[in-house]
Parts: structure tokens; C-alpha cells; sequence
């Protein structure tokens, strides 16, 4: 076989990789963007192949296919949707703003394939095209991708780690811990508390995620060019939602107005913002496992996470949090992605955005990083995580804190006094208050008992 086959596109003659499914305009994009060496995520392909497959069947019902052209393209396309043909895909990311390089890769892939199959030449344009643009095709399988990650990738990963932090909690029961402000010693709570407010920063992410992706159930497929839906039939766009619709089981609908759904995609960005939204969510869980964690001599040391790995090449016997770590640095990236997302999405100008291919690939690995990250949470930090009962018992007893629970029996100045002795003087709260307060070491003990602290609401004033 010879190593390259001549291909032509209305610019000229191009040389192919022989055995390649694509075409002279997927080579011209290949030789014109050595930038990242990073392709369009697989998922944001497959989303393709639908788009197509979809595409085919309604120009056959509309009567502008014949059918049997219309079933080898339908065919080849799922092949692309079932994931078949990654591997020929390969421009990169940071290429034409609107994403029609991509678009004819596609084309060419599925036209190439359709033609083995049916014996007879399928056009990438005229045939596998038909009623589309590159600026209805790309912003579509962007809201199609990224609905598709967070319903079957994401969501559930959110909802893994839920699940991991609530068996937690109910295996820790109502142990009481010193509670901390400022990183400074403050009134008690237990720990199944402070496992539950992480696990509500979680569920509040997945009804934010669930609900910006909502606004990405409108797509842009039936405008073409500008929004005025040149060269298409006028039910092709509403046609080929519900058949995404029906194969996906996501809501999808013809955008109510393809000027704003080609020109913007400020959907996107609301997607992005609630992923920095659960980066920052998660930057605060892992923070709060790494402090717990801290010692175990000079720290915390309220907790113990699973020795995954030795931690130092000098150290011996030192073992590090890795897994918050890691999932400190995706939390990172995700807030760097939402910025590049936000500023690609002040891209659109006129009737079109110019940086879509940026905004498919970031809002993709997001999605994915987090989603990865989360399981690594709940699988390898919160799911071994052990309590330390010796260490968060002996805190709690010298926290002079407590003397918090006297401020209405005896007034805040008189509290703070016996605070500032028990502190000066090493002793606990209880065995000075019972010298000083005048109340009997019965009531100070009802008064003072961590665990009667810690009920919601709770004042005895």
C-alpha cells in the first residue's frame, strides 16, 4: 500500500495519509495547527456521530436523501458515535474558531466510510452535510457533549462522594470534636455535623450543574450559516432534537432563537461558573481532611487517612495526604478553566463565537477532571478515613472554649475571666467555673457537656 493517497478540496491537491478515513480538509487542519498535540475529547467525536446519524435520517424523512444513502451515512455515523473511529480525529484543539475544520473531519470520516459501504461516492459536504453548517454543527455538539458528561460522568460522581461522606458519618456516629473559626478553637460539634455540611456542599452542586445544564438542552442545529437557516428545511432542526432526544434521553429542542445560540454561548459559560462553583466546594473538603489529618505528633491529628504512599524520599515512616492533594490541584485547574472558558466566551461576535473548539474541550475536561477526582475522594480518602477518639477527646477537654455555654447563666465577662484563668493555669473550664461560678459541679457538668453543645439550637438562656 502506497503511504499516501492524493485528495483534492476546492484549494487543490492534498497528500493523505493512505490508509486515513479523512480527507484533503482534515489534512490541511492537521499540517496547519501543530499547536497542543491535544485532540477534541473523545466524547465531544461521538457526539458528532450522533449529530450526523441524526442529521441523515431526517433528510431522508424531509425526502432530500434518497434512503439508501441516507442508511449507509446513518451507518457510519454511529460507528463515529459508538467510538470507533477516534483515532481519526486528530486535529488539534486550538484551530479554526468555529470548529469547521472539526466539522469536515467528520464529514470526511463518515463520507469515506458510507461510500465502502453503499459502493457508490458519498459527499462530505453535499451529502453527509446537508442542512447543516460548521456553525450550527459545533455549538450543538457542545450543549450535547456537555449534558451528555454531566449526566452520565459528573452527576454520578457528585453523588459518589455523597454517599461515601454520609456512610461516614452514620459509621462515626455523634462523635464530638472542637469545632474551629478562624482556625482557632471554637464551640463543639460532631463530626457527622461537619461531614454533613460538606455532603450539603455537594448535593447544592449537583442542583446547580443539573440546573445550568437545563439551558443546554436547546440547540443550535437548523440555523446553518448565520441563524436564518439557509439551505435547510425548516423542520430539519426540530427534527433532528427529538431524534437526539429519543437516543439520549436528555430533553433536547430546536433553539428558540439561532441568532443567540449560534452568536453566544453564555450557556456555557453557566455550565463552567458551576464547575469552578464545585472546584471551590471541594478545595474546602480537601483542605478540611488535610488539617484534620495534620501531624500526627504536631498537627491535628483528628483523623487518619488511608497510607496510600510513602511521602518523602528523605523522611522515612512519612506519609502524605496525596489524595486532597491531587484534588486540590484539579480544583485548581478547573478555576483556570473556568477563566479561559469566560474569556472564550466573550468570543462571539456578530452571528458567530470564534472559540468554540476551546470552549468543547475545557468544559469536557472539567468535567471529567472533577468527576475523577471525586471518586478518588470517596473511594481513597473518605472511605478509609479513621478517627482518632484518644486525640479529639483530650482537645476537647482543655478547650476553654466552652465556657461559651455559660455566657447566659453568668454574663460574658465573667466568662471570659474563667476562660483566661483555666488557659493561664492549665486546667479545664469545668474545674475552675466550679470555684468561681457558684454553680454546683452537677449543673456545670449538664452545662459544659460537649455533646449537649453540639444540638442544633440549642441555648439555655
Amino acid at each position: 500500500m502506497p503511504e499516501f493517497r492524493t485528495e483534492k478540496d476546492t484549494l487543490g491537491e492534498v497528500q493523505v495519509p493512505a490508509a486515513a478515513l479523512y480527507g484533503a480538509q482534515t489534512q490541511r487542519a492537521v499540517e496547519n495547527f501543530p499547536i497542543s498535540g491535544t485532540p477534541l475529547p473523545g466524547r465531544f467525536v461521538r457526539v458528532l456521530g450522533l449529530i450526523k446519524a441524526a442529521a441523515a435520517r431526517v433528510n431522508a424523512e424531509l425526502g432530500l436523501l434518497e434512503p439508501e444513502l441516507a442508511a449507509a451515512i446513518e451507518a457510519a455515523a454511529d460507528e463515529v458515535a459508538d467510538g470507533r473511529h477516534d483515532r481519526e480525529f486528530p486535529i488539534d484543539v486550538f484551530q479554526t474558531g468555529s470548529g469547521t475544520s472539526t466539522n469536515m473531519n467528520a464529514n470526511e470520516v463518515i463520507a469515506n466510510l458510507a461510500t465502502r459501504r453503499l459502493g457508490t461516492s458519498v459527499h462530505p459536504n453535499d451529502h453527509v452535510n446537508l442542512g447543516q453548517s460548521s456553525n450550527d454543527v459545533i455549538p450543538t455538539a457542545i450543549h450535547v457533549a456537555c449534558c451528555l458528561e454531566a449526566q452520565q460522568t459528573l452527576l454520578p460522581a457528585i453523588q459518589h462522594l455523597e454517599a461515601a461522606l454520609e456512610s461516614k458519618a452514620r459509621e462515626l456516629g455523634d462523635l464530638v470534636k472542637t469545632g474551629r473559626t478562624h482556625l482557632m478553637d471554637a464551640m463543639p460539634l460532631s463530626l457527622s455535623q461537619e461531614m454533613g455540611g460538606w455532603c450539603e456542599q455537594l448535593i447544592k452542586a449537583r442542583a446547580r450543574i443539573s440546573s445550568a445544564t437545563t439551558r443546554m438542552h436547546q440547540i443550535a442545529l437548523g440555523g446553518t450559516a448565520v441563524g436564518t437557516g439557509i439551505n435547510t428545511h425548516r423542520e430539519f432542526g426540530r427534527r433532528v432534537a427529538d431524534l437526539l432526544a429519543a437516543r439520549t434521553g436528555v430533553a433536547f429542542e430546536e433553539a428558540a432563537n439561532h441568532f443567540e445560540a449560534q452568536s453566544s454561548m453564555d450557556s456555557a459559560v453557566e455550565l463552567s461558573g458551576q464547575l469552578r462553583t464545585l472546584a471551590v466546594s471541594l478545595t474546602k473538603i480537601a483542605n478540611d481532611l488535610r488539617w484534620m489529618n495534620s501531624g500526627p505528633s504536631a498537627g491535628l491529628a483528628e483523623i487518619r487517612l488511608p497510607a496510600l504512599q510513602p511521602g518523602s524520599s528523605i523522611m522515612p515512616a512519612k506519609v502524605n495526604p496525596v489524595i486532597p492533594e491531587a484534588t486540590l490541584m484539579v480544583c485548581a485547574e478547573v478555576i483556570g478553566i473556568d477563566t479561559a472558558v469566560a474569556i472564550a466566551g466573550q468570543g462571539g461576535n456578530f452571528q458567530l463565537n470564534t472559540m468554540l473548539p476551546l470552549i468543547a474541550s475545557n468544559l469536557l475536561r472539567a468535567q471529567r477532571l472533577l468527576a475523577n477526582a471525586l471518586h478518588l475522594m470517596a473511594d481513597k480518602a473518605v472511605g478509609g478515613l479513621t478517627a482518632n477518639t484518644q486525640r479529639i477527646a483530650d482537645t476537647l477537654e482543655r478547650n476553654a472554649i466552652l465556657v461559651t455555654a455559660l455566657n447566659p447563666i453568668i454574663g460574658y465577662e465573667r466568662a471570659a475571666e474563667i476562660a483566661k484563668q483555666a488557659a493561664r493555669e492549665g486546667r479545664s473550664i469545668k474545674d475552675v467555673a466550679a470555684g468561681v461560678s457558684g454553680l454546683s459541679r452537677k449543673r456545670l457538668d449538664e452545662l459544659l457537656d460537649p455533646r449537649r453543645l453540639t444540638e442544633t439550637g440549642f441555648s439555655d438562656a
